[in-house]
């Protein structure tokens, strides 16, 4: 009882900090444009900041890697012991990922976003004082460590971890926390995306002009135009096939949790609503306790999507398209590597650096400009995220006969509205406080 308030206070800071970051974000994107058009060579001039800023994620890619893959592959075995709904709900999830990995790759390769940037990999001034001067300072930085033998380890000790039952619990507990520690230098690094997108947003437009800002909105504009099509094609399509429910209706049901979630820019916020909501819509509570916790791990569409257009963006902004060979590895790199990239600040972005990282290490120079942009796809990504669990969670309700299909059609239509006053009480404090504990606990203490 003494955990929930404490749980309660701690949610409106967080949501705060995030909404002040992202402001500063935009503001400095802004700036750095108008530096870049404004004089050119001055906005040329800030790239070191960008670099410097890549080089703190690179710096992180590889423990945020290990986590959660130890972890991921922890929660897959609990996820699957629960028995039908566990194992339908995994299934579930490695297709429509796998499938939105590949509208990704489709939309990327049909628009060809970045074409025109022509961007150089970065090089540091030689000889004089402020050569040496961002030289010593970029040596600050501590090196990346390789992000496929670290993917290898990752999954090795994961399953030797799960193979030693209780005796290796303790070792994922442990785990657990650096993995809090992990995520808490994340937050600490992506303070410092501001800057570091002032420094690539400056240069890049400074070089390439108002070609830079147009590569950077058509990107944008496709990828939320990609994510609204999957939402309403793909998931709506599912849904009214499977169980005969609007996607529009639903959509609606879910608007007060898209507002939270708009606001802070991860779908792990409005965690709590959704289990609540999804239970009174007439999808059982251990549908709801395996499938909703599960999914905020495995079930990541707008993460799937947001990932393999990027990387094509980097890459012909670059001028070193990705062959279709390399296309593909990066996508089953990426279905395993985007696990637990939901509900941190930055995660996505280090699991970008990443699959760049193992696939082509040169392009990762040209990761600055996603920086710039990040944000302004952050919130389309997490809204994506979270309506593709709530469609998965009634999809999954439908197949293993656990839904009161009646109910969820009075709920949706407005006939049996939810009751806001419900989330006052601790009823649903439970998974809210969970939340901490990653999806494999959440879903062993539901089963």
């Amino acid at each position: 009882m003494a955990t929930t308030p404490h749980t309660a206070e701690q949610q409106p800071k967080k949501k705060d900090r995030t909404h002040w970051l992202y402001i500063m974000v935009i503001a400095a994107v802004v700036l750095g444009a108008a530096l870049g058009l404004i004089a050119p060579a001055a906005g040329i001039a800030f790239e070191p900041l960008g670099k410097a800023f890549v080089a703190l994620i690179k710096m992180i890619i590889a423990p945020v890697i290990f986590c959660t893959i130890v972890l991921g592959v922890g929660s897959v075995a609990r996820a699957a012991t629960v028995g039908k709904v566990g194992g339908i709900a995994l299934i579930y999830f490695l297709i429509m990922a796998t499938f939105a990995l590949i509208i990704g790759l489709v939309v990327g390769n049909f628009i060809h976003p970045g074409s025109g940037l022509h961007l150089q990999p970065y090089e540091e001034a030689s000889g004089g004082e402020e050569g040496g001067t961002v030289a010593f300072l970029m040596s600050l930085i501590p090196g990346d460590i390789p992000v496929l033998p670290t993917l290898v380890l990752a999954l090795l000790v994961g399953f030797a971890l799960q193979s030693m039952g209780k005796a290796g619990e303790p070792v994922l507990t442990g785990i657990k926390h650096i993995q809090a520690v992990v995520f808490k230098l994340m937050m600490m690094i992506m303070w410092a995306a501001p800057v570091g997108a002032f420094g690539a947003i400056a240069a890049v437009v400074g070089k390439t002009g108002w070609a830079a800002i147009g590569s950077m909105a058509i990107l944008m504009g496709a990828f939320y135009l990609t994510c609204a099509l999957f939402i309403v094609i793909v998931l709506g399509g599912m849904l009214k096939l499977v169980t005969g429910l609007n996607i529009f209706l639903l959509l609606k049901y879910l608007g007060r949790e898209f507002l939270l979630i708009f606001s802070t820019s991860s779908s792990e916020s409005a965690l709590p609503r959704l289990i609540a909501k999804m239970e009174h819509a007439g999808v059982s509570k251990p549908v709801v306790g395996i499938t909703v916790p599960t999914g905020y791990s495995f079930n990541l569409d707008g993460t799937a999507i947001y990932l393999t257009m990027a990387s094509l963006f980097v890459s012909t902004a670059m001028g070193m398209p990705m062959s279709l060979g390399e296309q593909i590895s990066l996508l089953v790199f990426m279905i395993i590597a985007s696990k637990g990239a939901a509900g941190v600040t930055g995660a996505g972005l280090a699991t970008l650096a990443a699959g760049l990282q193992s696939h082509r290490p040169e392009l990762l120079d040209g990761m600055g400009v996603i920086v710039g942009i990040d944000k302004f796809m952050s919130e389309c990504r997490a809204l994506t995220n979270f309506t593709g669990n709530a469609v998965a969670t009634l999809l999954i309700g439908k197949w293993t006969n656990e839904i009161d299909l009646a109910q969820a059609r009075a709920t949706l239509s407005g006939e049996s509205p939810f009751d806001e006053l419900s989330l006052q009480p601790d009823a649903h404090g439970a998974p809210a406080d969970s939340g901490e504990s990653g999806p494999g606990e959440k879903v062993s203490t539901l089963s």
